[in-house]
Formats: structure tokens, sequence, C-alpha cells
């Protein structure tokens, strides 16, 4: 048997959750440091997985599977292709700067009810959830993929609920009330999405007896797989409607702003850049994988949903008051455009939508995490409270403005890249779509640049005079996520190469090709004939 790499892949940050909760209380900064060797111990193993991985190979690669309740027909089958690869990479990858910027946000809180922060339980939630998305990537077991796509709530429901930002403007028990508020919404949103894809994935198994993703589409390729129009329909409704809540897409998305505004920076990190790209990641997998012809049957519908998320999102954003709900509703705008180019059943906007579910991980991870540390300073969310802070704190404002500029999609910054291609693909096929959709760019440059000059530029407040420079932990947090950034927007190619194959195979499931561009034949005889 060959080694299990995808099994240890999931398998070590559950071991490290494990063992940094079993860490005795007094001693906080083990729990803190063993957490952080497991999360980079998950990302050398994620590298080894993209180094084995042949983008050329088969779709699926380095799988497993293993017999496991045979009676229902789920088997414990892991496999992985392009896309899976870049988003467990993705995963990986951002954990330790999450973990670094959360060193101390679980720290004991010296409080009048002597709360305590149980920091080893912080820390091991956040690799559960690591372990729980990881594998959520790696199952082509639809059961399989289900149970975790559902477990991974139990501990984000704790880290929103149980560890909120320390910057609320109310009380101590207004703040616990709006914390366990934003955890409650968060859970009832996703469980109730679960339960119906739960009765979908029970009607899968009734149509096609068993839940492999592989048999299932040999099954359809032989035309031995007997699925009625109408129960396709249904049960694909039943599927994305538990991927638009995670995504989250507008009108599912009101539990986001919320949960990011009450979670700490770097949960909120964890919220948006890498529990919700299950949401999208599964749109590509199981919707467009398992029932081809209802994801065109609803594509007219879900591209109205998505612009609308792009431009409401926006829209919302440039009003906003708070700096963590600001970067929300953003996300909710990106995340439309993400799921503008899955259903624009083009390469060039599936490309983009995998290359954005990366690179918004990447830039909202700095963005937000910069926020967090300038929130932390001064104690506040809210965005009048602050003014001249680039002239305290010159290194803080340039990774902030780095990381609002990729928010933007500023060409050169890797967002940009997937952008570009979302609209191209959105473009050839629908071309009133992909006009409207550039509103979003518009508007992403006014929330942005307005929400920079009103925090770092102007006179000095009094509460900034003082503000320290980002600490040495800080930067190295943030400079990796800066020279990503750079780097993806300069080079793509170590993206596209893995993620292109992936896109070729889920545009022959859709059974569909990229429109031939109009070429206006008279001009081009004229042109020949000179």
């Amino acid at each position: 048997m060959s080694f299990p790499l995808l099994t240890v892949t999931a398998a070590v940050p559950a071991v490290g959750a494990i063992l940094t909760a079993a860490v005795p209380a007094a001693r906080r900064t083990v729990a803190k440091w063993l957490a952080l060797l497991f999360s980079l111990a998950t990302l050398a193993l994620a590298v080894l997985v993209a180094v084995r991985f042949e983008p050329g190979g088969d779709r699926y690669q380095l799988t497993e599977s293993r017999a496991w309740i045979a009676d229902f027909g789920v088997r414990y089958e892991l496999g992985v292709d392009g896309i899976g690869v870049a988003l467990i990479a993705l995963t990986a990858l951002l954990i330790p700067f999450v973990i670094g910027a959360g060193w101390h946000d679980a720290d004991p809180l010296e409080t009048s009810s002597s709360r305590w922060r149980p920091t080893q339980g912080f820390f091991a939630l956040i690799l559960l959830v690591e372990a729980m998305v990881i594998i959520s990537f790696e199952a082509t077991d639809v059961f399989l993929f289900y149970i975790f796509f559902e477990a991974m709530l139990i501990p984000m429901y704790f880290l929103i609920g149980g560890f909120g930002d320390r910057a609320h403007s109310g009380s101590d028990e207004n703040a616990a009330a709006q914390r366990s508020y934003a955890a409650v919404k968060f859970l009832l949103y996703n469980l109730v999405g679960g339960l119906i894809m739960l009765a979908a994935v029970i009607g899968l198994y009734v149509v096609a007896g068993n839940f492999s993703l592989q048999e299932i589409a040999e099954a359809r390729a032989a035309g031995t797989l007997d699925m009625a129009t109408n129960t396709e329909r249904l049960l694909f409704l039943g599927f994305f409607f538990a991927f638009a809540v995670k995504a989250p897409l507008w009108p599912l998305h009101t539990w986001l702003p919320n949960a990011m505004g009450e979670a700490t920076a770097p949960v909120a990190v964890l919220i948006t850049a890498v529990v919700d790209k299950v949401g999208t990641f599964a749109m590509l997998r199981f919707c467009l994988g398992l029932f081809p012809e209802a994801s065109k049957w609803a594509t007219p519908v879900i591209l109205v949903l998505a612009l609308i998320s792009i431009v409401y999102g926006a829209l919302v954003a440039v009003g906003q008051r708070d700096i963590k709900r600001l970067v929300a509703y953003a996300s909710i705008s990106h995340f439309g455009f993400i799921i503008l180019g899955i259903f624009a059943m083009t390469s060039q906007g599936q490309s983009g939508a995998t290359l954005y579910m990366v690179n918004h991980g990447i830039s909202t991870a700095a963005l937000m995490l910069v926020a967090g540390f300038l929130i932390s300073r001064r104690g506040s969310r809210l965005i009048a409270d602050y003014g001249g802070v680039q002239k305290v704190a010159p290194v803080l404002a340039g990774t902030f403005l780095i990381g609002g500029l990729a928010t933007l999609s500023l060409p050169g910054l890797a967002p940009f890249v997937s952008e570009f291609l979302v609209l191209v693909g959105t473009f050839a096929r629908y071309p009133v779509v992909g006009i409207i959709a550039t509103i979003g760019i518009v508007l992403a440059a006014l929330y942005t640049l307005v929400l920079y000059q009103r925090t770092m530029t102007g006179p000095v407040k009094e509460e900034v005079r003082t503000m320290p420079d980002l600490r040495l932990r800080e930067v190295l947090v943030v400079a990796p996520l800066i020279a990503l950034l750079i780097g993806l927007g300069v080079y793509p190619k170590v993206l596209t190469d893995i993620v292109n194959p992936a896109v070729e195979h889920t545009m022959s499931d859709v059974q569909q090709k990229d429109p031939k561009p109009e070429v206006d034949v008279e001009a081009k005889n004229g042109e020949a004939a000179k």
C-alpha cells in the first residue's frame, strides 16, 4: 500500500489539536509553539502534495480508497485534482499566519469577572478547523465530504462565540451577547443549509446507489445512470443551497458580517479566507460534477445572484463605519466574482474563479490581519476613531495600503489576474453580465481608498499619537503575505499550470466549450484583399 499522504496531511493538524488541548493550563506558551509547529508540519505536507501532483496526469491523484460503511455504499475515498491541491496549499499556508497573528488573542483577560480565556482551546480549535477543511478538499466520497462539511461548524462556533474581539464599544455583557448572537447565527444558517444538503445526499444515493464521485461519473458516461431531469434539478438545488450559504451568496450572506465583526481578526481570516472557500470549491466539484444539466439550467438565476452579491456587497462596504464589517462586505462582493466565474461556464472564468479563491484568501488575510493589529492598538473598530496613522506607524500603514490595493485588484498584485480572467470568461459568453460586474471594480476602489484616507492620512488624532509601529512578530506574519501577493501577481503561471487541467475536466463534465470570438468576415476579407 502506498503512503497515505492525503490522510496524513489532514491527520497532522488533528493530532496537533489534541496535543495542544492537552497542554497544562499554566503552560500557555508551550501550547502556542506546539500549535505553530504542527501547522508548519502540515504546510510541509501540503507542499509535498503539490510536488507529487502531476498536472497532466489523472484527474484525481494520490487517491486512497477503503471500505467504511459498506452496507450503505460509503467509502473512505480521497483524491485531489489541481483545484484541490491549490486550496489545500492555501489552507496550510494561512494557518501558521493565523496562529502567529493570534499569539496573544486568547491569553488570560483580567476583568472584574476574572474570566479565563483558554489559550490551549483557542489554538486547538484552529488546528481542528484546518484538519476538517483539508479533508473536505480531499474527499471524493460525497458522504465523507458531507460529514466534515458539517463538522467544521462546531469548532468555528466556539471560536466565534468564545473568543471574540476585545475592541468592543459596549460593556463586557453587551460584547458577550453580540458574540453569542453572531456565533448562533453562523451555526443556524449553516446547519439549515447542511440539513437541506443531507436530504439531497440521501436522494443521490437512492438514484445512484453509491456516493463515489468517480463511480457516478463513470455511470453517467456509460449511460447507466438513470436520473430524471426534475430529480437532478432538485438534487442540485439541495447541494447548491448549502454551498451558497457557506460561500456566502446573496441573500444567504447575512451571517458573515456579524461573524467577522465579532470574531478576532485571525478567526475572521479563518472564516472568509479558509472555511468559506469550501463552499465555492464544492460548487465546482459537486454541483457541476454531479449535476451538469441542472447546473446549466440554473445558471441564469445564479449569475443574477452573483451580480447582486458583487454590487450589493461593494455598495454596503462603501457605507461601513466598522473596519472589520467593511472587509466582510468586500468579501461578499469578491465571492460574487468567484461564483460568477464558476457559472460563466468558460475555461477562463473557472480558472479565474479558482485563482480568485487562492488570491482572495491571501489578500484578505493580509488586510484583515493588519487591520487587527491596528484595532488592537487603538481598541476600536470604528473608522472615525483613526487618522494620521501613517505619520506615527509607517510600516503598519504601508502594509495596510498594499493589502487594500490587493483587495481592489490593482494590476501587478495577485487578485488582478483572477478578476481579469473572471471578467474575460464572463464577457465571452455573457457580455451584459460582464459589463455590470465591472461596477464592483469601481466600488472596490472607492471603499478601499476611502478607508485608507480616513484611517491613515490627515491630522494625527490624539489617541493615535503614541501608537507603536508593527513589531517583529507582526512583520513576520504580514511580510510573506505581501511577498506572495506581488509574486503571484507577476508570475501566476505557477498556479495556472496546476489549475487549468482540472478546469478542463470540469468543462468536460458540463459539456461546454469556450465560445469562439466573433470575427467580422467582411473586414477580414477586406484585409485579405489588401
